[in-house]
C-alpha cells in the first residue's frame, strides 16, 4: 500500500466533507438557513444550490477532473460570507458552544481551500 501524502488524505477529507454537507443540504435545507442573515434573498434556494456545488465538486475531486480544484476552493470562498455571519451572530446571542465551533470552523475554511487546491487531477491529454 503506497504512502499517502497530507495533501492526498486532505482531498479525500474535503470529499468526504463536501459530499457529506451537500447530501445534508439537500434533505434538510432548514438546519442551514440559520447560516444566513435575514436580508439573503430567496435563503432556501440558496442552501439547495450550494448543496448542489458541493456535490458537484466531490464528484469532481473523485474524478480527478482538472477544473474541480478551482471549483471547489470557489465554492468554500462562497460560503465563506455566512460562515462569518454564522459566528458572529452566535457570538452576539450569547450561543457559547455554536459560537466556538462556528469560529473554529472559519480557519479550517482555509485548510479545505488548501487541501482542494492541492487535490490530484488527471493530467491534460498529449496534444
Amino acid at each position: 500500500m503506497a504512502r499517502q501524502t497530507l495533501t492526498q488524505v486532505g482531498s479525500k477529507v474535503v470529499i468526504g466533507a463536501f459530499l457529506v454537507s451537500g447530501i445534508l443540504h439537500l434533505i434538510a435545507p432548514a438546519q442551514f438557513l440559520p447560516l444566513l442573515p435575514d436580508w439573503t434573498p430567496y435563503p432556501l434556494a440558496l442552501v439547495y444550490i450550494s448543496g448542489i456545488a458541493e456535490l458537484v465538486a466531490a464528484i469532481g475531486l473523485i474524478a480527478k477532473l482538472r477544473w474541480a480544484p478551482v471549483f471547489t476552493a470557489l465554492v468554500l470562498l462562497a460560503v465563506w460570507p455566512a460562515n462569518w455571519w454564522a459566528a458572529i451572530e452566535a457570538t452576539n446571542n450569547g450561543e457559547i458552544a455554536i459560537a466556538v465551533i462556528a469560529w473554529l470552523r472559519l480557519p479550517l475554511q482555509l485548510l479545505l481551500i488548501y487541501w482542494a487546491l492541492k487535490s490530484p487531477v488527471k493530467k491534460a491529454p498529449a496534444r
